[in-house]
């Protein structure tokens, strides 16, 4: 029998998100895909899953987090082939579509109602389905959701509230305009003629942050999308990691306190895959004082909104509270000024780079 792993890709996903889980607890490989980036990130993504092996095209559970173009749209040219031509074998499909955010039909804003007629067309019954088909979402009160996987990889849901479904639903009815709530042949229609688819330890404490630094730390992203992000921790064999998507800190921090063992104050994870591609506006140092972990993910080419930000990557060595390792998919201006300080001896961060020339990279937690 073969050596259990669990392994999580970046993949190259330009400005985007393109992230695979692989994990095997010594027999079949199992696979989590969380979202797929923007449309010129599709020919990666596509590859992907080309390279799965003949007999073994199984993915057990594709998320797609929210509805920014910079999450949505590979997976959207993905899925708008005739299923029996989609390059894997879907388990599940965690998606939430206006359907999910009100009490109303299928809506949602352009590349949301795309999505939604898709997966309704080709995947209606795997929609979903751990939360009998209602939204993926966290409850106001109570236990957060947990989901059991195969091999025991545990699921723990931690975005987004109902609030922020109910925020998201209100911004796509105003979006929305091109065709009538809920009418997804329309939407199907409208698919047709995007041309975008077609072809189809040794660190200061969070208390150590300086004032500056933490003025800097604004998070407050104003994005109804990003707070409809479905974000979850993930634990296999006694490993961790946050996959939090774009999510608002304000939620995730709320539901990881729900979270945290009694007597405990932090919570103990291997790796965070950084919210919003290492935004200032993702990440708070109350999420610093509730998390401890090793190993911080970002995703990004920098060439939208110039990410990571530099407050963001300073807050995180500041107030980690183990010697961080900081992992970057991508070189570029905006991730290579990292690398100096984490050279030489007393450095207190440590950084991985892609191959030189290449993009996207991996972390072996197993």
């Amino acid at each position: 029998m073969a050596n259990p792993y669990f392994r999580v890709t970046m993949l190259p996903a330009a400005h985007g998100d393109g992230i695979w889980v692989e994990y095997s607890g010594g027999g079949q490989a199992r696979r989590l895909v969380i979202d797929g980036g923007p449309i010129n990130a599709y020919p990666d993504f596509e590859q992907s899953f080309d390279r799965l092996p003949d007999g073994d095209k199984q993915v057990d559970l594709f998320v797609i987090s929210h509805v920014d173009t910079d999450h949505i749209e590979a997976p959207v040219r993905m899925l708008a082939q005739l299923r029996r031509r989609w390059p894997f074998v879907p388990g599940e499909i965690w998606f939430n579509g206006y359907r999910h955010m009100t009490a109303q039909q299928d809506l949602g804003a352009r590349d949301g109602e795309f999505l939604s007629a898709l997966i309704n067309r080709e995947a209606g019954n795997q929609w979903n389905a751990s939360f009998e088909h209602h939204a993926v979402v966290v409850p106001d009160a109570g236990a957060l959701p947990r989901i059991t996987f195969p091999d025991d990889m545990v699921l723990t849901l931690l975005s987004p509230g109902r609030d922020d479904l109910e925020k998201m639903a209100k911004a796509w009815e105003a979006e929305l305009k091109a065709f009538s709530p809920g009418d997804l042949k329309r939407a199907l229609e409208f698919l047709a003629d995007d041309r975008r688819y077609r072809g189809a330890l040794g660190t200061l404490g969070p208390e150590d942050l300086d004032a500056p630094l933490r003025k800097q730390l604004k998070g407050a992203d104003p994005s109804k999308a990003n707070g409809s992000s479905i974000a979850f921790l993930a634990e296999f064999q006694g490993t961790s990691i946050l996959l939090l998507a774009d999510a608002h800190m304000s939620t995730v921090c709320a539901s990881l306190q729900r979270l945290l063992p009694a007597g405990q104050t932090r919570l103990k994870v291997d790796a965070v895959k950084l919210s919003h591609h290492g935004s200032k506006n993702n990440l708070t140092p109350r999420f610093l004082e509730l998390v401890d972990a090793e190993h911080f993910l970002v995703s990004t080419n920098g060439d939208h909104h110039e990410h990571p930000d530099a407050p963001a990557i300073e807050a995180v060595i500041a107030g980690a509270t183990r010697t961080p390792t900081l992992w970057f998919n991508y070189r570029s201006p905006y991730s290579e000024p990292w690398e100096a300080g984490s050279q030489g001896a007393g450095a207190k961060y440590a950084t991985r780079y892609p191959a030189p020339g290449t993009a996207g990279i991996t972390l072996t937690l197993i």
